[in-house]
This record gives C-alpha cells, sequence and structure tokens, in this order.
C-alpha cells in the first residue's frame, strides 16, 4: 500500500486542515462545550464554503452529485474533520454534508424520488433502525420487530432503542423479522414515514453526550405500504451488514482525528508546564506516555487506510475494517485518558475539549458493534467460519 500523496491529494489534506482549524474550532469558543449544532446562520455560510470548495457531500457517489475523491482520501479528510471540540459527535457539524443513508442509494427509482434524492438536496432526514432492546450486537437473531403480510400492506409491531435522530426524520430505515424460521435470511428492510400511524418515538435515551440522545422507537400496528420494501423480502439483512462494515471506515478515521489533536495538545502542554523546576517534557513517564500515544496513533492510522485501500480495490475488506474500528477506537481512548493525565486537572474541566472527547470515544466502543463483535468478524474470517 502506497501512501505518499500526490501534491493534489496533500492540497485537499491542507484545505481540510485548514477549514476545521480556521473556521470550524473558532466558532465552538462561543459555544456550549457539549452543543453539536452551530448556529443556523454560521452553519448555511460554511456549508456555502464548502460547496465551493467541492467537498460537500463526500460519501455521495458521483452519479448522484458528489464528488470524485475516493474513500482513501475521504479517510484522510475524516481524520482531519474530526480534530474539534464537537469532532466524534457531529464531525464539523455537518457542514461537508452527505446523504447519510447510503442504502437508499440501491432503492428503485420510485423510492429514489421519494426519498434519496429530497435527501441529497436537504428536503428530508432519515434514521437507521436497526439496534432491539433484547441485544443489539447480534442483529441476526435479535430481531424481535416482526412484519406480517396483509394484502398490499406490512403489518409491524416492535421496538428499537439507541436510534439517533428519529425524533427529528421524516422517514427511516427499519429492520424487522418476516420469516422467524429463516434467521438472517428471514429479515427485510422497510422505509417508513415517520407520520405513519403507530409511528411512536416511545422516549427520549440520554448517554454519555449529554446534550445528545438517542431514541427509542415502538411500532404498534403500523401499517406500510409493499412497494415501502427496500431490496427484497427476506434480504434485508445483507443491506443492514454492508452499511455496518462500510461505516467502520470513517467511523475509525474519528476516532483517529480526536486522537490526533489529543497528543498534539498534550505534547504543546508538557513542553511548556513546568512543575518543581523543570518541564514537564522531561519527565520520563510523561515521555512515554507520549511515546505511548504515538504508537497507538500510527497503528490505528495504517490499519484505517489498509481497510480503505483494501475498499478502493474492490476487495474484500470486512476483517480490516472490524480490525480498523476496534484499534482505532480503543487505542483512540487511550490517548485521548494520557492527555488528560498530562493536563492534570485542566484535562477534566470544560476549558478543553478532552473530557467531551474521553465520553464520545466510551460510546465509540460500542457504536457500530462493540469490540467484542469485532473480534468475533475477525476470528470468523480467519478461522473460517467454523464455529457459532
Amino acid at each position: 500500500m502506497d501512501l505518499e500523496l500526490s501534491d493534489e491529494q496533500q492540497l485537499i489534506v491542507d484545505t481540510t486542515r485548514k477549514f476545521v482549524r480556521e473556521e470550524i474550532v473558532p466558532l465552538e469558543a462561543d459555544l456550549d462545550p457539549d452543543a453539536s449544532d452551530l448556529e443556523r446562520a454560521d452553519h448555511e455560510r460554511l456549508v456555502g464554503m464548502t460547496r465551493q470548495m467541492g467537498f460537500y457531500g463526500l460519501d455521495i457517489p458521483p452519479e448522484f452529485g458528489g464528488p470524485e475523491i475516493d474513500i482513501v482520501m475521504r479517510t484522510l479528510m475524516a481524520i482531519e474533520m474530526a480534530q474539534h471540540r464537537a469532532g466524534l459527535y457531529a464531525p464539523c457539524y455537518g457542514v461537508f454534508g452527505g446523504a447519510g443513508l447510503a442504502q437508499l442509494y440501491e432503492a428503485n427509482e420510485d423510492q429514489k424520488e421519494e426519498y434519496l434524492f429530497p435527501t441529497l438536496r436537504g428536503e428530508k432526514r432519515g434514521f437507521f433502525g436497526l439496534t432491539e432492546p433484547g441485544g443489539g450486537s447480534d442483529p441476526a437473531r435479535a430481531i424481535q420487530t416482526r412484519a406480517v403480510k396483509d394484502g398490499d400492506e406490512w403489518v409491524i409491531n416492535g421496538a428499537k432503542i439507541f436510534i439517533s435522530g428519529a425524533d427529528r426524520a421524516d422517514y427511516g430505515i427499519v429492520f424487522a423479522r418476516t420469516d422467524p424460521e429463516k434467521g438472517r435470511a428471514g429479515i427485510t428492510c422497510f422505509i417508513v414515514d415517520t407520520n405513519t400511524p403507530g409511528f411512536h418515538v416511545r422516549r427520549i435515551v440520554h448517554t454519555l453526550r449529554s446534550t445528545s440522545y438517542a431514541t427509542e422507537l415502538q411500532f404498534e400496528d403500523m401499517r406500510v405500504p409493499a412497494h415501502n420494501v427496500l431490496g427484497e423480502v427476506n434480504k434485508g439483512f445483507a443491506i443492514a451488514n454492508d452499511r455496518l462494515s462500510r461505516q467502520r471506515i470513517p467511523y475509525a478515521a474519528g476516532c483517529i482525528g480526536v486522537a490526533v489533536k489529543a497528543q498534539e495538545m498534550a505534547i504543546a502542554y508538557a513542553n511548556q508546564r513546568v512543575t518543581f523546576g523543570d518541564l514537564l517534557a522531561t519527565r520520563q513517564a510523561i515521555q512515554w506516555m507520549i511515546v505511548d500515544n504515538e504508537i497507538d496513533l500510527r497503528t490505528s492510522r495504517w490499519l484505517t487506510l489498509a481497510a480503505a485501500d483494501k475498499a478502493r480495490r474492490g476487495e474484500p475488506f470486512r476483517t480490516e475494517a472490524a480490525m480498523a474500528k476496534l484499534v482505532a477506537s480503543e487505542g483512540g481512548g487511550r490517548v485521548v485518558d494520557r492527555a488528560i493525565q498530562i493536563h492534570g486537572g485542566y484535562g477534566v474541566t470544560k476549558d478543553l475539549p478532552l473530557e467531551r472527547w474521553y465520553r464520545e470515544l466510551r460510546i465509540r466502543r460500542i457504536g457500530e458493534g462493540p469490540s467484542e463483535v469485532q473480534r468475533l468478524i475477525m476470528a470468523r474470517d480467519l478461522l473460517g467460519g467454523n464455529f457459532h
């Protein structure tokens, strides 16, 4: 894998870094430390800037109006885009755009007209509804939400939890069991309008993110037209699985981005903070923490770019994506933890972004599949799946 960037690629990385540090970071000084949104006027101004730069909608395929930027470059950009206070929850506050629900690229033409294109234009918002209260780490077995065919409709009953943005969405992609006897081969994906009778946002689920939250959903005899099946009946698990594998690469990149910034802060502080008559940087304990941080950072970066490179070449990358997500989320947590320790009391104040990153990275060890599931995925691939 050749990671030496061309002049054009380096310019893209440098431009992204400059945009984040000169346009995003200064705005955060006037926001609540846990804010996940910019002021509307600032958001619209920055969206205009990213459109002019040709960086808006990075995850949108070129055939749908997205920029011609491959996944390796998008990964490098994502590392830069995360280097601000809200970098893990809302990378650049959405000013780089994106469709959000990549499954809709596989929709039929009528579904694209009704859901995909309005989403790309910013006219509609969607959510991804997979995780259930009974156990979200094994969706093939854990999905208890049921969909039963009734004429030209499906009647859905069940619940979802830890669903982001459902209370503000116009529609959602919901996975339900349509054939209980077939395991993962009996799950179907539905596009569900949130104004459908029987759709309920049951409660807000507050998390470590403080001002940000997830939702718990309830479906009670919710009737969905048969033409709102996304893909084929009983083929929904493949849609979910593909999304999870692909999402793990930018997810890992975000973890790396905040860790890079935390390391930068730790080095700067160690080189200017004097204790007992000497700089922190002269203390062996501090030196070792800085070195261990760098090892975690370089390992995470290499593994994540290796996964992106395989994805770019169209090769199987499930194991690489799982490894990148695991190492970057766990390693990023260690980097931020050490950075807090180096900063001492200041590290746990809201004057600095470190305490927010610490909370966010704890969530990242669970999101997109917990560390244990990533190890299970890798074990299955390495051992040929000869176990259950």
